[in-house]
């Protein structure tokens, strides 16, 4: 369970280093909408107000980007900014942990969310140690990493 605890958090910890802070998204008014059906209507920007580039980018967060909350949206089109400018291996590496965030169920994101904010918490001069559990972790197997992930872990 520790384990895969810190699987997500490596996951979280990449998706938060590509971050920025939210960048300012126009909003248009809906035009005589129900009220629930205005508020969503705010959510901007929709898929198909993205740019080409912007989808191509995002396309692994296509099926789950109406359901995103506005200030994910933004990130995420932070990182669509910013890809063009990295190198082929930092955008393969968004590409995968992109894809990767998209396969985890809102469970699992919502937990790898909570993971990170407790890890913000701790001390830098504690960190090291996490750093340390980190680097064993991924000096492990894949199929044992994948094992540590999917199977739950046994009480003793």
């Amino acid at each position: 369970m520790m384990r895969a605890a810190w699987f997500l958090l490596a996951i979280l910890l990449s998706a938060a280093a590509l971050a920025e802070p939210p960048v300012d998204v126009a909003r248009k008014p809906a035009a005589k909408a129900k009220p629930a059906a205005k508020a969503k209507a705010q959510v901007r920007p929709a898929w198909a107000e993205l740019t080409a580039e912007q989808q191509k980018t995002l396309a692994p967060l296509k099926a789950d980007w109406e359901s995103l909350e506005p200030e994910r949206r933004r990130k995420w089109i932070g990182i669509a900014k910013r890809y063009p400018a990295m190198k082929v291996a930092e955008q393969e590496r968004v590409q995968r942990r992109m894809q990767y965030w998209a396969k985890l169920t809102p469970e699992q994101r919502r937990q790898a969310r909570e993971t990170y904010k407790q890890i913000v918490k701790v001390p830098p001069e504690k960190r090291g140690n996490l750093r340390e559990q980190w680097a064993e972790y991924q000096q492990l197997p894949q199929q044992e990493r994948e094992g540590l992930t999917s199977e739950p872990r046994r009480k003793k």
